[in-house]
Parts: C-alpha cells; structure tokens; sequence
C-alpha cells in the first residue's frame, strides 16, 4: 500500500516532483540554492511539508538548473 503525502512530515524529490509538477533539476537546483529549505539524511534530499508550502505560496523566478553551482 503506498502512503499518502498528506502523512508525511518530509517529501522525497520525486514526491515534490509529482506535486508540483517542477523537473527534478530544478528542485535540486532551488535546494542546493538555499530557495528550498532541504534536509540530508545520508544520500537522501527530503524537503520538510511546511517548506515547500512556503516555497510555493512566495513569489519567486525559477533560474534554470545549469546555473545553480
């Protein structure tokens, strides 16, 4: 049985993918800017439920992954 998001108090890449609809690159390229709060727990990104909330709801231009280094 696959979990609800609702549940979950931190959200997998893929799960604020699918959310969201954004690609991949561009959520890690919002964390690694410090746009997306992230945590690391190992090799693993989860980003906290209230964060991307707030990451959604303030207005913002996403810059395109090549340049977030």
């Amino acid at each position: 049985m696959r979990e609800n998001n609702s549940d979950k108090l931190l959200l997998n890449v893929r799960d604020v993918v699918r959310v969201t609809g954004l690609s991949r690159n561009s959520i890690y390229a919002a964390c690694a800017r410090g746009d997306l709060p992230a945590v690391r727990i190992g090799r693993r990104v989860l980003i906290p439920k209230h964060a991307l909330q707030r990451f959604l709801e303030e207005p913002q231009t996403l810059k395109p992954a090549s340049t977030a280094r």
